[in-house]
């Protein structure tokens, strides 16, 4: 009788505990790395600059490796693990038409600046025939750098709308 409850206790005790390893393991493993975003869905002429954009953003940013997120797309990239984060034909922000708005300058390229609450800031080209959105981490909340690294890319693909 004992070893009957030997074999029945057996499954028993190890059956749970195999399970919560499994599901544990399962729980940490992913076979996608990258963050997923939401790719914009631009006019087929702001898609065109889009296009041409891609091809020549930088493979870093701000010492950030390019590591493009989910869905894969030529409408948006990535740097680092969502630390900077571009995303190419999205609409004009209604922060646009608020005159208190604030903008910088990087290089050549001026962006509309937004806050977000918990979260780095988001700038948006200004007087281009696309809009380039740029997410930065809040690492990045006073730090405007990582925005040179686009201006040359943008001024060479994305024309001006003035």
């Amino acid at each position: 009788m004992t070893s009957f409850r030997r074999r029945l206790r057996r499954p028993v005790l190890l059956g749970p505990s195999a399970a919560v390893l499994l599901l544990a393991a399962a729980g940490c493993s992913t076979t996608d790395t990258h963050a997923s975003i939401t790719v914009p869905t631009p006019t087929p002429e702001a898609a065109a600059y889009c296009r041409a954009l891609h091809k020549e953003l930088p493979k870093t940013v701000a010492g950030q490796e390019r590591n493009d997120p989910g869905p894969k797309s030529e409408l948006t990239a990535g740097w680092g693990d969502g630390a900077i984060v571009l995303r190419c034909g999205v609409p004009r922000p209604a922060k646009m038409d608020d005159s208190q708005s604030k903008a910088v300058d990087a290089d050549g390229v001026n962006w509309l600046l937004e806050q977000r609450d918990d979260a780095g800031p988001r700038f948006t080209t200004t007087y281009r025939k696309a809009y380039v959105e740029v997410t930065l981490g809040s690492e990045y909340a006073h730090d405007i750098t990582p925005l040179s690294a686009f201006a040359a890319p943008v001024k060479k693909t994305v024309p001006d709308s003035l």
